[in-house]
């Protein structure tokens, strides 16, 4: 495959393991995903969709299930390369990131902030060293992130301008109460940094089972308007977003959303930033 070539990449899916026992979130109550997902799984819906790669995502908050999926990734031909878990706050935090790095499959981290209960965790200025060692090793910090993380992770961006930052799934709208408006703003503060980018992922979730194109559209105009189509990644969220939809109706749905968008635009959406921002600065393509 030629390096030139653009890529079709899915940015955000899971594989997990149950016994492993480090998922600490995935209980019987999520009933049809609490089960093993496994690249064979995957495969066909990645094929019959026309995507190349993906970018595999931590699902436990533990290095262990990270050298997990990077022994996946070594493995499974369509797994680019994988956003994985670091203790940041260790105090041999720089360390872990460099370890961590040394595989090229990593091409980011992840910790879990919406699970954290200080909304300020992401300001502490003991997780600074984490975030030298991840702009020294050219990585990606991936921002799992609510509305009311979002002024921590304003101060993380002042203080780290280096560090290039991807919004995971729009920053969770909360679309079931549909009180978007600090919401809105939020999206705004962070969109006027250049160094980050955001998930067209994980929306379907937010929005509940009786979600549709008109419960969805609001909040995908914001983030074009906001971050513009170049600074937007397409995320399938495989499997959670099972809960709410297909992968085939969330494939759908986002390319609908996007009707506007040149081909040009739509084709960054859909593969070329991901390619340039996780996968470039590794060497992964």
């Amino acid at each position: 495959m030629s390096e030139a070539r653009l890529l079709r990449i899915d940015a955000h899916q899971h594989l997990w393991q149950i016994a492993r026992g480090d998922y600490g979130w995935l209980t019987p109550a999520l009933g049809p995903i609490h089960r093993d997902f496994a690249p064979e799984d995957l495969a066909p819906l990645l094929a019959s969709h026309g995507i190349d790669r993906t970018i595999l995502v931590q699902a436990a908050p533990t290095e262990a299930e990270t050298r997990f999926l990077l022994a996946i990734a070594a493995e499974t031909p369509f797994v680019a390369g994988v956003v994985g878990w670091a203790d940041f706050e260790a105090p041999d935090a720089p360390a872990r990131v460099a370890a961590l790095a040394a595989d090229p499959l990593l091409v980011g981290l992840r910790p879990m902030v919406q699970d954290i209960p200080d909304l300020a965790f992401l300001a502490r200025d003991s997780l600074a060293p984490a975030f030298a060692a991840m702009v020294a090793h050219g990585l990606v910090f991936d921002a799992l992130i609510k509305t009311p993380h979002i002024p921590a992770t304003l101060a993380l961006l002042a203080r780290e301008p280096r560090l290039t930052v991807v919004i995971d799934h729009g920053a969770k709208p909360d679309l079931v109460a549909d009180d978007l408006a600090a919401w809105r703003e939020g999206i705004m503060a962070l969109a006027a940094h250049p160094g980050t980018f955001c998930k067209l992922s994980g929306l379907v979730t937010e929005a509940g089972p009786g979600w549709s194109l008109d419960t969805l559209h609001p909040v995908v105009d914001h983030l074009l308007m906001t971050f513009g189509p170049d600074r937007l990644i397409f995320g399938s969220d495989w499997p959670v977003v099972t809960l709410r939809a297909s992968y085939e109706r969330w494939f759908d749905a986002a390319q609908t959303l996007l009707d506007g968008c040149s081909e040009a635009q739509r084709a960054a959406i859909f593969g070329g930033t991901a390619q340039r921002v996780y996968l470039a600065r590794r060497g992964r393509l």
